[in-house]
């Protein structure tokens, strides 16, 4: 498949493991007679969900086969309609979410009669690009620490693992899920092996639990409460924290999670379903007879599978001028079924040959299909028709519009490959059949559990002894050899036919509450649930905007930011997408609020939508990164805004892209938005901002049917989070909704006040730091803090005026770099709001670099000036040494599209680390376009990328390296280069040694290098390369 990278990881990846594997595979096998390996088949599970030969089995198809053992076990038992005595069905199969909870993490998927596969995947930070069921993990387990952070409850994602474990293990442990499931009476050390201990002979250690939460509480003032409400506490957050991945993985699809059941598994698992079904709205959840080795049994179920796929480069379907698709043309016709045919030969004879019958074979054929000019491919299955024309541009269109909420009307539709899964079905079960009812059982006994109104006496069941048609009402504890079943209040279980757990959940109904907002106390527990809700909202508008953005920006770099706001514009929750945006969104919100509520303007009304991009006026940042701004309305009254903020490839101004290297005034960088409404009573007012797009000074847009689209992208995603807020305030209450947000943002102020306050008590209440730009402009800070209240006051007095060119920042940006620094300086994880600027006074001089005039250049500002006051923050609090000090801005383009990346470098070292090499560092987290998407969409090949060696800093901890970037030109185009650090190196801190300055080149024909600065744009010829060498990261210490 199409992008070089993720198979380059995938391929390092399988070397890796492949030889691991193959190790482990011999020791196994060594045990077996001769005739183990000729005699019997012997398969593994593959992260498909597929079985294969030992001898086919690559360590890249092995990474998530343990889960998938779990989806095929959930899948084949759990999605079965029911018969009555007469074999007519009582209910069609909802679609099943599987929750699998074990020791380290939990992992979630998604089942609705077909096996949902993903073609990339990011695991443990390495890009693997090989088919995998689609399995969203999150570090919360059994074993995942509890701790209590700037008076929040946390929960991982540091494990305790399996050794010491938790503190009930008796092995001097961490405090862990496990262990609030003891003190709670979910676990009961009874009912369980005496395996723990130094000899491995004791119980579960109820005490030591318990004193482990105690002296945790000991050690924090903030947090009150008993044992008991303390670890329910921790109970709440870690339902939570899994819930998050599972409205990811519906809501964000546009699946109704309500319309789901949970099938729970893993040894954990069954302990939390029914309180996280009551929170995600689900009601019904589903409890295997072997669901604490239901990866085990879904194994022994499993289809064996082969795959084959080739790239293809063809056009699919042709598009009419309009709507639909020229459907006498079919320009794939003479190939599609001919390839398609030769992989289904090639995968039944893999089969064949592993000892199936021809007959069993059952062969899929899938289409990898995107619209022409997006790079997001579906993989579209074939489609059982009687309809010969164009059969699988239906499915194409009604999957795309059901994932992105739209269609994209007048563009082709590609064949990026082909693909065939051959497979032999194992095991299908029997539909189930309805029994009975017998009534309850009688218990084995009784203990006392602890729920949300206390200590409750509950019956005890051990599973063995239940039957089909026993009916349990909780609260009440079953007991599994391998699990525990919890089931929660206003819970009922039924036994199945086959001996399986049908529990039904009763939706949890808000009750409004008298209280006005000053009565609401802060509660830690919640406090903690609200900080996920919140980032988990921002997080979602994310993902929409990522997935119906057309630009490859947005789409592929992930240039943007999604975040909430209250109703006066003040920062709730910013997702942890490009720091650059973090205090400058807030600017552009307020800025609104306030501009159509004053005199004279049109107010602000349900179905409006802002746009802005304006950065001194406006709260901007620079004007390519345009800001989407929607009102969430309650009965008529603003409760809280939602913003996205993206930018866009090219809006116009002297060059292509949008990003001049020697723009003098803000004219010269494209359209200027100081507010307009995108949207006006619902309607999308596409021809009042083309206008503002295409009528500039020195030229309008050059991409504007992705500016467009882009524009409605952030605004869908912008809808996702109305709706999620909506459902939020319908879960909780407007009250509670409101005031939470209000108490977040006090939690990271209190949290930024105590670092100011650790800081000045040992290093002293004054730092200051100065660096300068190579231009030789000074960037100033001193920073006074008063040690008593944390207070603050960041006076850049002495940094140089404004400059005649484009390194200005208006000060949301420096708002930004100081909001973000601070965050980091904190060294633990705490909400990302406007509390973190609370305590901080802002002095910075008019008519300086830093608060320039309304009318210059700031299109530096934004990704070069940004980097440098965030180097001067934390050189001020001795923080690490000067990262690379530049986004290295290069942009390229003519008069029919611009492109725009920004490149990585070093980052500069710390005490206690080395600088890594060839990364993105501080103001900016995007993603720099892979190769072959690069080079398939724009007129230019990729000559060279890789790590520039030497370019770090030395020390007793180096700086990293900075990479080496040599683009060529297949047609005459405009390329240009915006950068610093070219003159001046990063530094190097406590006796370290500065990074490389980075170097810009032109090679011309004949090889011959020319050294073009900093700062530099024109027409590159064919022939031509462009070499961009970018800074490394300074040095830490003194070298041995």
């Amino acid at each position: 498949m199409v992008k070089l990278v993720p198979r380059g990881h995938t391929a390092c990846a399988a070397a890796y493991l492949t030889p691991k594997i193959t190790e482990y595979l011999a020791g196994f096998t060594k045990g077996f007679d001769d005739g183990l390996m000729t005699n019997v088949r012997l398969d593994f599970m593959k992260s498909d969900g597929g079985l294969t030969p030992v001898n086919d089995f690559g360590g890249h198809q092995a990474i998530l086969s343990g889960p998938a053992g779990g989806v095929v076990g959930y899948a084949k038992t759990s999605y079965r309609p029911v018969l009555d005595e007469d074999g007519n069905a009582l209910n069609k199969p909802i679609p099943i979410i599987g929750f699998d909870m074990g020791g380290t993490s939990t992992d979630v998927s998604r089942y609705d009669g077909t096996f949902e596969h993903v073609f990339e995947t990011t695991t443990a930070g390495v890009s693997i690009q090989a088919p995998q069921l689609d399995i969203h993990t999150v570090a919360a387990g059994g074993g995942s620490r509890l701790f209590l952070q700037n008076g929040l409850f946390v929960v991982g994602p540091e494990s305790s693992k399996a050794h010491p474990g938790p503190v009930c293990y008796r092995k001097n442990g961490y405090l862990a899920v496990t262990d609030a499931n003891v003190v709670l009476g979910r676990v009961i050390p009874e009912h369980f092996p005496n395996i723990f201990g130094p000899n491995e002979d004791e119980s579960l250690d109820l005490e030591g639990a318990r004193t482990a939460f105690r002296t945790l509480a000991e050690k924090n003032d903030d947090v009150k409460g008993t044992v008991e409400e303390i670890a329910f506490g921790f109970i709440q957050v870690a339902n939570e924290a899994m819930c998050r991945p599972i409205r990811n993985l519906t809501q964000m699809r546009g699946f109704d999670i309500t319309k789901h059941a949970l099938a729970c598994f893993g040894g954990a698992g069954p302990q939390h379903a029914c309180a996280m079904a009551r929170s995600l709205g689900i009601t019904k959840v589903y409890v295997h007879r072997y669901g604490g080795i239901l990866s085990a049994y879904g194994l022994s179920m499993a289809d064996a599978v082969v795959e084959e796929q080739e790239p293809a480069k063809e056009i699919y379907a042709i598009a009419k001028v309009g709507v639909g698709f020229d459907e006498d043309q079919d320009p794939s016709a003479k190939t599609r079924e001919a390839r398609l045919e030769q992989l289904a030969v090639k995968a039944r004879s893999t089969l064949v040959k592993q000892g199936y019958s021809e007959e069993s074979i059952i062969i899929e054929k899938y289409l990898n299909m995107r619209y022409q000019g997006t790079d997001n491919a579906i993989m579209i299955k074939e489609r059982k028709t009687t309809d010969a024309k164009l059969p699988y541009a239906k499915t194409f269109i009604e999957q795309y519009h059901r994932e992105f909420g739209f269609e994209l009307a007048g563009r082709d539709i590609l064949i990026d490959d082909f693909r065939v899964r051959a497979f032999v079905p194992g095991p299908i079960l029997p539909p189930q059949h309805s029994m009975p009812l017998l009534g309850s059982p009688v218990p084995s006994g009784s203990t006392r559990a602890y729920f949300e109104n206390g200590w409750e006496s509950v019956s005890t069941y051990n599973f063995e002894d239940l039957k089909p048609g026993h009916k349990i009402d909780g609260p009440a504890i079953v007991f599994q050899s391998i699990s525990t079943i919890v089931l929660e209040i206003d819970c009922t279980a039924l036994v199945t036919a086959d001996g399986d757990l049908d529990i039904t959940v009763e939706r949890k109904k808000y009750e409004e509450d008298t209280k006005t907002d000053h009565e609401i106390k802060v509660d830690p527990v919640l406090l903690s649930i609200y900080a996920h809700r919140f980032m988990g909202i921002a997080e979602q508008m994310g993902r929409t905007l990522a997935r119906t953005a057309i630009s490859v920006n947005i789409k592929e770099r992930l240039d943007f930011s999604c975040a909430l706001f209250t109703s006066d514009g003040g920062l709730v929750a910013n997702a942890p997408h490009i720091p650059v945006h973090l205090g400058a969104m807030q600017s552009a919100v307020r800025f609104q609020v306030e501009y159509w509520n004053s005199e004279g303007r049109d107010g602000i009304r349900e179905g409006d939508v802002f746009v802005s991009n304006h950065p001194q006026l406006a709260g901007g940042s620079h004007l390519p990164d345009i800001t989407v701004i929607t009102p969430v309305f309650h009965q008529g009254k603003i409760l809280f805004y939602v913003a996205s903020r993206g930018h866009h490839s090219d809006i116009g101004g002297i060059t292509p892209g949008s990003m001049p290297p020697h723009s003098t005034n803000l004219e010269e960088e494209g359209a200027r938005i100081v507010a307009f409404k995108l949207v006006k009573d619902g309607r999308f007012q596409e021809d009042g901002i083309t206008d503002i797009l295409v009528n500039q000074k020195f030229g309008g847009t050059r991409n504007l049917k992705d500016n467009l689209s882009d524009l409605r992208a952030q605004v869908a995603a912008n809808n996702s989070g109305i709706r999620l807020l909506q459902s939020l305030v319908s879960e909780n209450g407007l009250e509670n909704v409101q005031a939470y947000m209000h108490f977040i943002q006090k939690n990271a102020e209190m949290a930024v006040r105590q670092m100011l306050k650790s800081f000045a008590a040992t290093q002293g209440a004054r730092a200051s730091a100065i660096d300068y730009l190579d231009d030789g402009t000074p960037i100033k800070l001193t920073i006074d803090i008063d040690p008593d209240t944390g207070n603050a006051c960041f006076d850049f007095e002495g940094t140089g005026p404004q400059v005649l060119g484009n390194l200005n920042a208006p000060p949301a940006v420096t708002y930004s770099a100081v909001i973000y620094s601070l965050r980091s300086l904190v060294g633990q994880d705490i909400p990302l709001n406007q509390g973190c600027l609370a305590p901080i006074e802002f002095k910075i001089p008019r008519f300086s670099l830093l608060n320039p005039s309304d009318d210059l250049g700031v299109v530096g500002g934004n990704v070069l000036t940004s980097q440098r006051v965030v180097d001067v923050v934390l050189k001020a609090f001795k923080a690490c040494a000067a990262s690379q000090g530049c986004m290295n801005n290069l942009t390229f383009g003519d008069d029919r599209f611009g492109y725009y990346e920004t490149i990585a470098g070093g980052a500069g070292a710390g005490p206690t680390w080395e600088g890594r090499s060839g990364v993105h560092t501080h103001c900016t987290n995007t993603r720099i376009t892979d190769p072959e998407i690069l080079e398939r969409r724009y007129p230019v090949l990729l000559r060279r990328f890789g790590l520039r060696a030497g370019s770090g800093g030395a020390g007793m901890h180096k700086g990293g390296n900075g990479v080496i970037r040599e683009i060529e030109p297949l047609r005459p185009l405009v390329m240009s280069i915006l950068s610093e650090r070219r003159t001046l190196c990063p530094y190097g801190l406590e006796g370290g040694e500065p990074g490389k300055t980075g170097r810009n080149l032109l090679i011309k024909e004949g090889g011959i290098a020319l050294n073009i600065g900093a700062k530099r744009s024109g027409i590159i010829k064919v022939g031509e390369r462009l070499v961009i060498e970018t800074p490394g990261g300074g040095g830490y210490g003194v070298g041995a």
